[in-house]
């Protein structure tokens, strides 16, 4: 099965350009890749532990390996771009440039097989069109070029697997499987959208009242400090006890 670019992936090719253009910034994705794969590889030997079917649970190990393996080559290859004292911008553009989400925090042991294959397959497939896309604007850099090649095999065959299995365990409610595991994705990703634009909008409130609100109250207490006198103020004649007031 062979990896296909999304349509939007496509069509921001020149952003992507731009995104791994830095050399700095390109090492911290990568970096970032590698904590990924990782923590996927981790959930699928956890898979592996937890299903009952012996073809899986042998899938499942293969695929965590995999995912090591793809961590290591991310990991090595980030290190050697970081430059010691190289200087570059701080932003990363992760949600233009995600590489592969891996398990996104699915809890493994709520899953079922087939849940989880469809969302593996779905997962792998979307990684997979990315880092096409990713390979074709290295220009500048044959070496991760070659790395996202050589993860692109792994990921093909990962594509291939989840959907051939998904199809034995599950063969009637297979796009059901799939179109649930979409529905899913979808939902985290405005989760994610949501909370991105949330902490921007936390950033510039905060900044408003730091540069806006702020000085007006601050000037205000300026104001009434003037007016007060100096020195201890005469205390107040004591009110008659009429009341508890």
């Amino acid at each position: 099965m062979r990896a296909a670019p999304s349509a939007l992936d496509l069509l921001l090719t020149p952003l992507h350009r731009w995104v791994w253009v830095d050399a700095h910034r390109r090492a911290r994705k990568l970096l970032r890749f590698a904590e990924t794969e990782a923590d996927g590889g981790r959930d699928l030997a956890r898979a592996a532990e937890l299903t009952g079917d012996a073809s899986l649970r042998r899938l499942y190990l293969r695929h965590a390996e995999d995912e090591q393996r793809h961590a290591d080559l991310f990991r090595r290859r980030g290190r050697e771009l970081l430059a010691p004292g190289a200087r570059s911008s701080r932003f990363e553009a992760n949600w233009l440039a995600p590489g592969e989400r891996g398990l996104d925090d699915l809890r493994v042991e709520s899953e079922s097989d087939e849940s989880l294959l469809a969302f593996l397959h779905l997962s792998e497939k979307a990684a997979a069109g990315r880092f096409v896309i990713y390979g074709k604007v290295l220009d500048v850099d044959p070496v991760t070029r070659a790395v996202f090649a050589r993860v692109l095999e792994d990921e093909a065959f990962h594509m291939s697997y989840t959907r051939k299995q998904l199809a034995r365990l599950s063969p009637r409610k297979q796009g059901l499987r799939l179109w649930q595991a979409r529905a899913g994705r979808l939902w985290k990703l405005y989760l994610r959208i949501a909370g991105a634009i949330a902490s921007v909008l936390g950033t510039l409130m905060l900044g408003i009242q730091y540069f806006l609100l702020l000085p007006v109250f601050a000037l205000l207490a300026k104001r009434a400090a003037r007016r007060e006198p100096e020195g201890f103020a005469k205390a107040r004649p004591p009110s008659p006890l009429r009341s508890q007031y």
